[in-house]
């Protein structure tokens, strides 16, 4: 087991203040010929009662698991405790990640957060950032989408998204080495589907605008893609200008980690939801930085998310060392080309070390 950094970080700053409290408090030692006087005054002082000697320790749950199975089993309870899931959800869920070898939060033996979870608690308490608790979505943490640009409501909304990546736990790590088939099937173990490719832009910029608009269906993809993101707007979730360092984009990659693999790159995250800046208008968080998230691209209108996990792949976002890796656009609206495609539900579908996944859920008109 190992203290995560950050955490043994901050408490040797707490211990060099506690050490110079107690430094203070320590008698100097007599000078050489210090008067008779004053050496008999110091004897016939009262003693002082010794300093309280003070202990630090760090949140249980900054001490990271050193094997995969007791990663899970911690993320297991927290989903219980958290998403006050079901024990068939929950049977559903556990069953998904045992028949991976790699499904988590990254290796154990490679992984180096650069923030604590209990850093990322601190930032979000200073910042007054709560879970939404939104009667329109029916679920902690879920926000709704729709487009206040057409004179559209929270109220009126149909279709709601996580505010934070898988688990959508707050100052959790996200999950990664996914394939878009588990991260389809997480979803709906849990009452909630994959998100479309336009939900999650929508939730981006600020406007969820209807598929007609947002998908060239008579186009081949690739096409579609090139014509879409010549058109598109310009934005990113915190605002119109880019900006790196108010998202989770500051870690770096393992050292020889060659672009992807279990054994050589380390999911080096940061806890979900700990940048209160990196948040869009509609109150969704990360969508800069931290992992890069599956999503459903539909080809033909049959293939939206919502009539079944029918479409095919596509990697939304940037992700946590793209400060120094800007290796492709990430405002809210540009579409990838066609990297590691295939059907959403293929077997053969991409899963990496900085990939992860958040899910969308239907609601009922009011």
């Amino acid at each position: 087991m190992k203290a995560a950094a950050a955490v043994v970080a901050g408490v040797g700053a707490l211990g060099a203040a506690v050490a110079a409290w107690t430094g203070a408090l320590a008698p100097m030692p007599a000078a050489r010929g210090a008067a008779p006087l004053v050496a008999g005054a110091l004897r016939e002082r009262a003693p002082q009662p010794a300093p309280e000697r003070v202990t630090l320790t760090v949140d249980d749950e900054d001490v990271e698991p050193g094997t995969l199975d007791e990663q899970r089993r911690r993320l297991f309870g927290r989903m219980r405790r958290e998403l006050s899931l079901s024990d068939e959800a929950m049977r559903q869920v556990e069953a998904i990640f045992a028949a991976s070898a790699v499904l988590g939060q990254g290796n154990p033996a490679l992984s180096r957060h650069p923030m604590s979870r209990s850093e990322c608690r601190r930032v979000r308490t200073l910042s007054g950032i709560e879970p939404a608790r939104e009667p329109t979505c029916g679920a902690p943490g879920m926000v709704p989408l729709f487009d206040p640009t057409r004179g559209q409501t929270a109220e009126s909304a149909r279709t709601c998204i996580d505010q934070l990546e898988f688990p959508n736990i707050p100052c959790e790590y996200p999950v990664v080495h996914v394939r878009a088939r588990e991260a389809a099937l997480l979803c709906r173990a849990i009452g909630k589907r994959i998100c479309d490719a336009h939900e999650w832009e929508g939730a981006c910029a600020g406007a969820l605008r209807e598929p007609d608009v947002e998908y060239e269906w008579e186009r081949p993809r690739n096409e579609a893609s090139w014509h879409h993101n010549l058109l598109r707007e310009r934005v990113w979730s915190y605002g119109p200008e880019k900006n790196h360092a108010l998202c989770g984009t500051e870690s770096s990659r393992t050292p020889g980690c060659p672009g992807g693999g279990w054994d050589r790159c380390g999911s080096n995250t940061y806890p979900s939801g700990a940048f209160p800046a990196c948040r869009s208008s509609l109150g969704v968080f990360d969508l800069h930085g931290n992992v890069a998230e599956h999503m459903s691209l539909p080809i033909l209108p049959g293939e939206l998310a919502r009539s079944g996990d029918k479409g095919f792949t596509e990697m939304k976002g940037s992700w946590f060392a793209f400060s120094s890796m800007d290796v492709h656009a990430d405002d809210c609206r540009w579409r990838a080309p066609d990297w590691h495609g295939t059907r959403l539900m293929s077997k053969a579908s991409h899963a990496n070390y900085h990939l992860g996944f958040r899910c969308c859920k239907e609601v009922e008109p009011p």
